[in-house]
């Protein structure tokens, strides 16, 4: 098959031919069709992602979309020729996407929405399987809360603002520029990102904050989370790196949960969660009630440096407009 490779921190893609894996007990064969890029396999890409443990010379990508062509022992609820996707690998020395084909572990996977095309689908399985672990996993969503998505238009951000409202939370996100149109259009209450988090929690929310507030971006935003929470609310953020004063959220005697969705494939630890995630979801888009921010740009296997550089929105590369997608096999 052929594969991408990084030999090395930054370098090239290298297109090769390298042996076709055999699925093992537990396991499909895929051949990919779409492969998901995200920032994140940029930064493995870069070295600039220890917590992603990815040892080069790798085949990165860790979501993927495609049709199960074999199956090995032990898999009951997949057969071949069934469409679908997941987040897969790229991480902790397995397998990634940006490759004809991938055996990977059966439990991560989902049947693909029939609503959904491949390259639709391939750039939805990490950014849903965070947002979900965030709004339901840790915070325990529920019905009529205030809800505050920092980032509303981005990857996880999107997807966050679609899951809440579907749970029939009052949603509002913080973006800028364009992003305030689209997160207006999924249905949420946009919020300049620049304000100060005292007016808009003033504003929306008559001073006392948001039942719960979703940071997608870290850094300074992580801070202003702690801000805009109301008393006894819950602060979620996939991004929780830097050094941050507790202080602002410990005298709302408010709480705080950190979401690490890659664990999962590093530790080999409830894994089976990964699919269940993706099948609501998968119910979700049958419904309506959620669609992937695909970028309209398209990428061959041949032309993957250039999609990593439009993940980046580098080297000339326009600011990518939702997500990346690479055409595998059409």
């Amino acid at each position: 098959m052929t594969a991408a490779v990084v030999e090395t921190t930054n370098s090239p893609f290298v297109l090769r031919q390298i042996a076709r894996p055999e699925p093992g007990d537990g396991q499909v064969l895929v051949r990919i069709e779409a492969s998901g890029t995200n920032p994140l396999d940029a930064k493995i890409r870069a070295g600039e992602a220890a917590h992603a443990e990815q040892p080069l010379p790798a085949i990165l990508g860790m979501d993927l979309a495609g049709t199960i062509v074999a199956i090995g022992p032990g898999v009951e609820n997949f057969g071949i020729g069934d469409a679908v996707f997941g987040l897969t690998g790229g991480v902790g020395g397995l397998q990634g996407s940006q490759a004809e084909f991938a055996a990977v572990d059966a439990r991560l996977l989902a049947h693909k929405p029939n609503a959904l095309t491949m390259r639709e689908a391939s750039v939805l399985p990490l950014v849903v399987i965070t947002a979900w672990e965030g709004l339901i996993d840790r915070a325990n969503l529920q019905r009529g809360q205030t809800v505050l998505i920092q980032g509303g238009g981005g990857g996880v951000g999107h997807v966050a603002v679609q899951i809440a409202l579907a749970r029939g939370a009052r949603v509002f996100a913080t973006a800028l520029g364009d992003d305030l149109a689209y997160v207006r259009a999924l249905g949420a209450t946009p919020i300049d990102g620049s304000r100060d988090p005292a007016d808009y929690v003033a504003e929306h929310t008559g001073g006392r904050g948001f039942d719960l507030v979703y940071d997608t971006i870290g850094g300074p935003v992580l801070d202003a989370s702690f801000r805009a929470v109301k008393r006894f609310g819950h602060v979620v953020s996939c991004l929780g790196w830097g050094t941050h004063k507790l202080a602002p959220l410990s005298f709302k005697q408010a709480t705080y949960s950190g979401v690490f969705t890659l664990y999962t494939l590093l530790a080999n630890e409830g894994r089976a969660h990964f699919g269940e995630i993706l099948k609501l979801v998968g119910a979700l888009v049958e419904t309506g009630e959620l669609s992937p921010r695909l970028d309209p740009r398209t990428f061959a296997m041949a032309e993957i440096g250039s999609a990593y550089d439009a993940v980046l929105g580098r080297n000339g590369a326009a600011r990518p407009q939702g997500k990346i997608a690479i055409t595998i096999a059409p």
